[in-house]
Order: structure tokens, then sequence, then C-alpha cells
């Protein structure tokens, strides 16, 4: 069986408080884009030697991190402990989605393991049933199980789905080879509220956006790493009608009324072009 998991952005990323327990609440409006993954899982033959019960092969972009802690291999751990009798598996993982870019892919790819093993299996889980089990994999990956336009509360896992729809726009996604782990991201976070919930703002015409619509991991990000902030102002000279960074970094995006002419200064750098 084979599925495709898919890239989300952040629209607005506010975080509001810190939690007793370490972790962050936030306020975001998550939406899913057209960049995939490709996760195939197939039934592992009875005389096959594995004392795990999956193994993974991941092609075209490396993972950092050994197999045990990919959450591909953890999805099919937290069923394989509620569900002994699912069958040992092989992994296939072709990964087309930037890592540390804070675009979801790894959350992306736990999640579609979850329905992917619920469908293969029969498990019979509901949608609600996958996605409380998401939350124990990451904070994104409950909103990949759901798979629609969402405003995100919590650490995102309380999601509530909404009506905006992004269609025809194109997007160009810039990530440069600049790593920013998600717990270093964090730590330099002061949280607050904003004045303006990202959620209504998104509502508004997408032209009113560059004004209000806010990352809050922008301004410690590119404090530490100049270049990723002058790829968001590159893409406004472009014309882009609204860009920013997406989640903790380190891709940027631009939303654009007709496709742009890529640079040449954007030539090094991981670069995809989109239309939603």
């Amino acid at each position: 069986m084979i599925v495709f998991p898919q890239a989300k952005i952040n629209l607005g990323l506010n975080v509001v408080e810190r939690r007793p327990d370490g972790y962050h609440n936030l306020e975001t409006v998550f939406y899913p884009v057209p960049l995939e993954d490709a996760l195939e899982v197939t039934p592992m033959d009875e005389r096959f030697p594995s004392a795990t019960g999956c193994d993974l092969k991941v092609t075209n972009l490396a993972i950092e991190g050994d197999d045990e802690r990919n959450l591909v291999v953890r999805a099919y751990r937290l069923l394989k402990e509620e569900f002994p009798a699912i069958v040992r598996v092989h992994i296939n993982l072709y990964k087309a989605i930037p890592t540390q870019a804070g675009m979801g892919g790894g959350s992306s790819d736990g999640a579609a393991m979850l329905t992917l093993l619920n469908k293969m299996c029969d498990l019979g889980l509901s949608e609600q049933q996958l996605i409380d089990r998401a939350a124990r994999l990451g904070a994104d990956c409950p909103f990949f199980v759901l798979g629609r336009p969402a405003y995100a509360e919590g650490i995102g896992e309380r999601l509530q789905p909404i009506g905006l729809s992004l269609k025809g726009w194109h997007l160009v996604v810039v990530r440069p080879d600049i790593p920013v782990p998600t717990k270093e991201a964090f730590s330099l976070i002061r949280p607050h509220r904003p004045q303006k919930n990202c959620l209504d703002i998104v509502r508004q015409p997408v032209e009113t956006w560059r004004d209000e619509l806010v990352n809050d991991f922008e301004q410690s990000v590119f404090a530490l790493h100049p270049e990723i902030g002058a790829i968001k102002q590159r893409l406004y000279d472009l014309g882009a009608v609204y860009a920013a960074m997406s989640g903790s970094g380190s891709a940027v995006f631009g939303l654009f009324r007709e496709i742009p002419a890529i640079p040449s200064d954007f030539d090094n750098m991981y670069i995809q072009q989109l239309t939603l």
C-alpha cells in the first residue's frame, strides 16, 4: 500500500504561553500544500529475519538520526503496542519534503503511517481516534490526519477545520541549507498573545496579510540567520503578495498571483514552485 504525505505551511504562528510541561501553547493556521513524500508499506515475509517487526528504507533526501526516532517507525510501534496482531512490515519512504524546514514532513509521514496501518490492518479507528494517537507522536501530527485547512491551538493538537481556500495562488518555497532545530527556535521565543488572532486575519483578503499576519519565530531566527530573512524580502521583491517563514523554519514561502521568474541567487537552494 502506498500513500503520499503532504507538506504544510503556517499562515501566522503565535507562541502565546509556556506550559507547565515545558511545551508551548500556539495559535496558527495550518494549510496543506501539494508537496508530497511517498510512503510505501508492504507485509514482511514470515521467513524474513526481523527482531523489531519493521524496517525502514529512506531515499532521495537524507534524514538525520537513527530509524527508531523516525516518526514512521514510532507510529508503527505505537499501534503495534495497542494492536499486537499488526503484521510485520517493510517501509519505503521517498522524501521530497525538506527536513528541518518547518513544513511538517516528518509529522506528515508519521500521521500517514497511522492512517495507512489503520486501513491496511482493518483496525477500525475513527478519524478522531487517529488524531488522538497522532498527538502522542508530535504536535503537528494531528493536522496531517485531518488533512484540511485548520486553525490550531494548544501545542497544535486542538484543531478547528476552516473554509479557507487559496486555490489558484502560486506558491514558491525556498529552503536554504541552514537547518533550524525546533528546540533551538523555541528556546529564543518570548511568548505573548497577539492583539489580533491569526484566524481573523486569514479570513481577510490576502493583500492585507503582509502588515498583520506574523510568525513569532521570524524575529529570533532572522537575527541568528539573516540569510533567511533576506529570502523573505527577496520574495517580496519578486512580487509576492505575502511571504513568511513556515513554522520554525528554515523554509520561506511566498504567495504570488502570477508565476515568478526564479532569480539566479536562489540557484544553490531548495526551490519548489507549486500551484495551490
